[in-house]
């Protein structure tokens, strides 16, 4: 039997992905062009449109596919591990610019996705998110409350899902400058006063869901 050519349905299907979180990351959502992907890969436009339908579906499985390779909270190194549920939280806080630098391509997909995606791309985003928690903030959340460090007197999913919101906008504002809602744009050049703020956003997350 001869082999494949490794030019296949699934394989194209990967390439058109890998290029469009790529160009997704560069331009944004409504600059990314289907004709760029389709240019770049040297494919007929139709052919993206028969592997996803149409520009959101892309940009969505884009989306999933960005989110679904950044670090969960849990893959932190067993050293913080061992520390416990904040030494995680601020493992990850300090490491944000870092992640940016090392994942520049999947983060500012996410990015793009949560910020610059219509009512109904964001639905289908938040569905995902709900459903699959990629960067498994319940099971992390569970962990905290199984050592005692949590409080358990409110839902897990409730403080999954605020530790979610509060972190996400406290890293977005970390590499966005335009996205910083007056917690840091003041302090860009004084690095000492940022990393004091990251510290005061941790305190005050750990008053609110710490073993009382």
């Amino acid at each position: 039997m001869q082999r494949g050519n490794g030019n296949g349905p699934s394989e194209k299907r990967e390439r058109i992905l890998r290029s469009s979180m790529r160009l997704f990351a560069e331009h944004g959502y409504r600059g990314a062009k289907i004709e760029d992907i389709a240019t770049e890969l040297q494919i007929a436009k139709g052919s993206i449109f028969q592997h996803f339908g149409s520009k959101a579906t892309l940009f969505l499985e884009a989306y999933k596919r960005a989110v679904s390779s950044l670090p969960a909270w849990l893959e932190a190194p067993a050293d913080v591990l061992d520390l416990g549920f904040f030494s995680v939280f601020d493992y990850w806080l300090a490491r944000t610019e870092h992640l940016m630098n090392e994942d520049r391509v999947p983060y500012r997909v996410a990015l793009v996705g949560n910020y610059e995606t219509d009512l109904s791309l964001r639905r289908d985003i938040n569905r995902f998110l709900l459903s699959e928690d990629p960067y498994g903030t319940l099971e992390f959340v569970e962990w905290g409350q199984a050592r005692g460090e949590v409080r358990t007197d409110i839902e897990a999913e409730v403080l999954a899902s605020m530790i979610d919101w509060l972190s996400s906008a406290l890293q977005d504002a970390l590499v966005t400058e335009e996205l910083d809602p007056g917690l840091f744009h003041r302090l860009r050049s004084d690095p000492e006063r940022r990393r004091t703020r990251v510290e005061q956003f941790s305190e005050l997350l750990r008053s609110a869901v710490a073993t009382r």
